[in-house]
Formats: structure tokens, sequence, C-alpha cells
């Protein structure tokens, strides 16, 4: 990118739960380095001014005050900066206009979209603009999808190091997780739902594994809806809720490699319950489980508290059979809460490691395909995530 702008990130949605933990930690990790330029955004400039006093961050910290349905404002302020980090979902609501001004001006976009109809229609709609202008549009920076889409791209990494030859069925099984799904990601899930009933082809792209992939089935793929005793782990296992966001940036991750990960590679997610009658009963009751859908669920602007979100964690195994019969795995480990603590340090350094680390010629990108390596340092170092190699 271009080296003109005025600042490296502008944090969007700055005034909102997540956004302002966003900018929490860009003020801890980055409030005294003068090689980060950064701003926020939001359309109250009382409210943007609040959080910056309640967060210690300096008053050189610029306030730009823009609507998201303010075209012109919205290409004004993507024209001043290499990136905008943007936490106002659903994004499917409130995300194009600020997506489509990215595209035309050449500016890179980060956010944590789990909606993955909206982001078939987006790349779709604005590939060929991106490239043409080099805006880099990486989808999906929170943990819908970095732990997944890394966590497989470090398996795979490790797996040719040892055979030259990538896994061709690795599954992705959740070891551990304490803590809440966001507000924004039931509010997108609902949305997701509710315009699925109106559009069949947006129903279409929700059962697609390779909707985000070129859409072509190139390989069926491992059925992921029902409990089942998984006697190679000796545990049973469960459907997991993010698994339909996941499984698709997964295959694009390996679509956008030239199928680095082979044309017949198959992935799922799953979470594990343990082994017996009582994995059994558990993973049935995490099958059963519609409260994220529900109205009793998260709203968006509501969190857990401080104590809960530092309290939270995740653990995540990796785990498939390598080409010369041994068995590899390696496990991604998040030390907050996944979806607010967590997810507000992976957007953060998402996009720091966009505008700083990598260099891209414009188009739409999954975490891995974008900052692969790059983005694992950062985590490793920054956000309080570890990528281990188990064996």
């Amino acid at each position: 990118m271009s080296n003109v702008r005025e600042f490296d990130v502008v944090i969007f949605g700055a005034t909102g739960f997540t956004g302002k933990l966003v900018a929490e930690y860009f003020q801890a990790q980055y409030g005294n380095d003068e090689t980060v330029k950064w701003a926020v955004a939001g359309r109250n400039e009382t409210k943007l001014n609040d959080v910056k006093q309640s967060l210690g961050i300096s008053e050189n910290i610029p306030s730009i005050v823009v609507d998201g349905d303010d075209e012109s404002a919205l290409n004004a302020m993507t024209k001043r900066t290499h990136v905008v980090l943007t936490t106002v979902g659903p994004y499917q609501i409130y995300g194009e206009k600020l997506l489509s001004a990215c595209a035309d001006n050449g500016t890179g976009y980060t956010d944590l979209c789990g909606e993955p109809a909206w982001m078939h229609q987006m790349i779709n709609k604005y590939e060929e603009k991106a490239k043409a202008s080099g805006a880099n549009i990486v989808f999906s920076c929170g943990f819908d999808s970095v732990p997944f889409d890394l966590g497989v791209h470090f398996l795979q990494t490790h797996a040719k190091q040892q055979t030259y030859e990538p896994i061709e069925y690795v599954k992705g099984r959740v070891r551990g997780m304490k803590g809440t799904f966001s507000g924004g990601t039931a509010a997108s899930l609902k949305a997701t739902m509710a315009a699925a009933h109106q559009d069949k082809s947006i129903m279409a792209a929700l059962i697609n594994p390779f909707s985000l992939a070129g859409n072509e089935m190139i390989q069926a793929q491992p059925d992921g809806n029902k409990p089942y005793l998984d006697e190679q782990l000796g545990t049973w296992v469960a459907p997991f809720i993010m698994a339909a966001i996941n499984t698709k940036n997964v295959h694009r991750s390996n679509y956008l490699s030239q199928y680095a990960y082979g044309k017949t590679f198959q992935y799922d997610e799953m979470m594990m319950t343990g082994p017996g009658e009582k994995g059994k009963a558990m993973a049935k009751h995490v099958a059963g489980d519609k409260s994220l859908a529900s109205d009793d669920g998260p709203k968006p602007g509501e969190g857990p508290s401080k104590e809960e979100r530092e309290s939270g964690f995740y653990d995540v195994l990796f785990i498939g059979t390598a080409a010369n019969g041994e068995m590899l795995s390696v496990s991604v480990k998040g030390d907050k809460d996944p979806g607010y603590g967590s997810t507000s340090k992976m957007i953060a350094e998402s996009s720091i490691c966009l505008c700083k680390d990598v260099s891209l010629s414009g188009g739409f990108f999954t975490p891995a395909a974008a900052l692969g390596d790059k983005l694992i340092s950062r985590l490793q170092a920054n956000a309080g995530l570890t990528f281990t190699i188990e064996r």
C-alpha cells in the first residue's frame, strides 16, 4: 500500500461494545508506538471522545465522525487510511457501503464477518473492483475464523515439512471453550436466516461448502450436523455452531492458494464432549441448543464483564493422517473468552499485519491466505494465542 495516507488503521465503530475493546487494545499495545498511526471513527463525536477519555487514549488520536450510510463521508475516511477495521455488524445490514468505498479507493478492510451468504455476494459484486484498485479485503478476522483458518494452515505446513504432502482430511475439534458468543454473532445469525427464507440463492450459499471458493463442488465433505462417537479420538463430538462459516473460509484459503491443501481436501469442525454415556448425553444437548438464535441470546452492544472476558479461553485441536500414515496434530489456544476478549485482539493484529507485514495486489482474502505465518507470529507475540505442534 502507498505510504502517503494519514493513518495505518481506522477503527470504525469504536463506540460499540467490541469496537471499544479494539480501541482499548490499540491503546495498550500501540498507544506509545509512533510507528503505528491510528484513529477512531463513528457517528457521534461526543461518544467517540468519551471512549477515548475512558480508555486514556490521547487527544492526539483523531476522532473521525462518519455515518455508515453517508457515502461521501465513507469515501473521505477511506482515502485517509491504509486499512479500515470495522466492528459494525450485521454486515449484511450495515457493511456494504463501507466495503464499496474501500474497494473504490484501494483501502484495506478487515471485519468480524460470519455471514457467508453476504460474503459470497460481496465477492461476486466487488472483487474485480478491489483487484483493480488494489484494495485488500479480509473477512472474518475474529474468532470466526482466525483460529480455525490459521489452525488448518499451521497443520498443513507441519504436514508438508514432515512428508512434503498435505493432509487430505483435517478434523477441527474444539476441546475446550469458556466464554460467550458476541451479540453481533447472534444478530448476524438471525439476519442471515431471515434473508435465507426470502431468497433461495442465499440458502444455496449457506448450504454449499464451496460458496466462497468458486462454488464448484469439487469434493464431498463430511457431515458435521449430527453427534457421533469419534472412535479415532475416543470421544463423542457434537456440531459446532461456527462450522458453517469457518469451513467455508478454510476452503476459500485452499482455493486462493491454488489448492495447496489438495483438490480432494476435506474438513469439518465439531465440539468434543467426552467419552461414554456422559459424553453422548452432552453431545446431544449441544446439538439441540438453539439459544444463540433465540430472543434470549446476546444482544448487539452487550457483552460480558471484564472478569468474565479475562477468565475465558478456548482450545482447538487440528488433526489428520499424513501421507506416510502418521497421525499429526496441532492446537490453537486463546487466553481470553472467544467472542470478545480474544476477538478484539485478533482483528487488531490482523489489521496491523495487513498494513505492515504483507504485500498484496488487491482482492478478497481469508486471514490464512492474506496474512498466514505473519499473523501467527503477531498473535503469539501480542494477543495471547498459542500455536503448538502436538505430534
